[in-house]
């Protein structure tokens, strides 16, 4: 994978902003995360060298002066709301956050559940997050919320919550997914520290779109289109040029708050200690790019995978065409087709030569490898294996996984398992490679190679199994499909 982001220094200067950024106020700071902070893929494409888990290291860095506090909403937890990538519920998911925050050495002060109005499945929540001893608070709806100021900004509004007792300079505000009421949690805990002596700060710690890049940068399109199911654009901050004459880049829903939020410091400390919306960030990204161009291609292929995905999920039933409507018309803006993902071409010329399903993937140094279904393999198993092949050197027609051994196992999914689909999936045929390696120094090399697809590109012909779009993903490979369902009957 070629590099155009510096993780070491991004860990390096983010870190050392955020102390900053906590020594302007009374030693306290509310920063409300947004994003994926285990598993940030969406950067790591985008921005290659960008690693998933780079804001873990960079918060490794101050580990001893933060305190987590994971959100939740009342309301998610009452409509059993799903975080789409993972298949969990919010709930299920607050948990999991915080077993992994603790298994990497980070200490969860509590769980505060939001926008409470007596939700029986919110009350059942909280007595079961009480009988496995982890602290809980309570934060109510509040009438005309954000805009009724003089309401929030009392002891009827932010002063009816429940005041989360936090123990470091650093509070790291969290949540399952968007709509939790971060932003508020940081509010209402700014009011209530006001209130009891302590002049506590915000600053917000989301990664897209980059303040310091140009509008219509490449990065900050596909940050448009990763949010074009939420609708969010990107915009010129108009406090920021104010105040500056500078211009800087910020979305649509926090400049429109932004008024709505000077009213609110102004109403618990007097004044705001930021003049614009990109001011209350504290995203360092933009300063760590080290080879633009490499940034700007990675981002494009974005564009078009998410556009693919768009079509994929209006495939499965979802009425979701304005948001394939917006990424048209973000490609007219980065002036790219689908055929600007070179996948897509040789894809599609390899099926159109074969008739059948095929697959297709750009390598690092721009080598394109092809495949396509067979009696034995799918596309998807058939593609790894030619391109850990063309990886370690070994020659296209040699067979790693000999039929005896794979004909056992198409007969154990058909006969046993009730598979209509003989044909060996990505994470079977790795499988039958590991078990091979031990005697057999062609798998042992061809395994060796698959850190070497991390930051590659994958166009398929016809949308893939569950199975094989995880496998994909652990890899680090970028996948887009053409929104064809497969039939039972298919060549896949």
């Amino acid at each position: 994978m070629k590099i155009g982001f510096d993780n070491d220094k991004y860990c390096s200067i983010q870190s050392q902003h955020i102390r900053e950024r906590i020594a302007r106020f009374d030693g306290k700071l509310y920063l409300e995360l947004g994003g994926k902070l285990f598993d940030d893929h969406h950067a790591s494409r985008v921005l290659p060298g960008f690693q998933p888990d780079s804001k873990l290291r960079m918060f490794s860095q101050l580990s001893d002066t933060i305190e987590i506090v994971i959100v939740i909403s009342a309301e998610d937890i009452e409509k059993n709301k799903v975080r789409a990538d993972l298949g969990i519920t919010y709930d299920e998911d607050t948990l999991r956050l915080r077993s992994e925050f603790q298994n990497r050495g980070f200490f969860v002060g509590s769980v505060v559940i939001t926008h409470y109005n007596g939700q029986p499945s919110a009350d059942a929540f909280r007595q079961r997050l009480g009988n496995m001893g982890i602290k809980t608070y309570i934060h109510y709806l509040i009438d005309g919320y954000p805009h009724n100021v003089k309401l929030i900004a009392s002891d009827e509004g932010f002063g009816k919550n429940d005041y989360v007792v936090t123990e470091r300079p650093l509070v790291i505000v969290t949540a399952p997914g968007p709509g939790s009421g971060k932003m508020a949690v940081c509010l209402s805990q700014l009011y209530n520290e006001h209130k009891r002596g302590t002049r506590a700060g915000y600053a917000k710690f989301e990664t897209f779109p980059v303040w310091n890049l140009p509008l219509k940068h490449p990065v900050n399109i596909a940050y448009e289109a990763a949010t074009a199911d939420l609708n969010d654009v990107n915009m010129i901050d108009p406090f920021h040029y104010d105040a500056y004459g500078k211009v800087a880049i910020n979305y649509n829903r926090d400049i429109e708050i932004f008024p709505v939020l000077n009213a609110l410091f102004e109403g618990i400390y007097g004044e705001n200690p930021y003049k614009s919306p990109t001011d209350m960030g504290v995203n360092m990204v933009g300063f760590c790019i080290s080879d633009d161009s490499v940034c700007c291609s990675a981002a494009r292929e974005e564009i078009v995978r998410r556009y693919y995905d768009a079509l994929n999920k209006r495939a499965e039933g979802a009425d979701n065409q304005d948001e394939i409507n917006k990424i048209q018309l973000l490609f007219t803006q980065a002036y790219i087709t689908t055929d600007t993902r070179r996948t897509t071409i040789a894809a599609k010329q390899r099926a159109k030569e074969c008739g059948h399903t095929s697959a297709a993937i750009e390598l690092s140094d721009g080598t394109i490898i092809t495949s396509q279904s067979g009696p034995l393999l799918g596309c998807s198993a058939a593609l790894l294996l030619n391109a850990m092949k063309h990886l370690a050197g070994i020659d296209h027609d040699v067979k790693l996984i000999p039929q005896s051994m794979i004909e056992p196992i198409q007969k154990t999914k058909t006969c046993y398992l009730g598979s209509r689909n003989p044909r060996l999936h990505t994470d079977e045929v790795l499988v039958a490679l590991s078990v091979l390696s031990d005697t057999d120094k062609n798998c042992a090399a061809a395994l060796q190679q698959l850190p070497n697809l991390r930051g590659c590109q994958v166009h398929i012909t016809v949308m893939v199994s569950d199975v094989d779009k995880r496998i994909f993903k652990k890899l680090g490979i970028g996948l887009s499909c053409e929104p064809i369902q497969k039939s039972p009957k298919q060549n896949f």
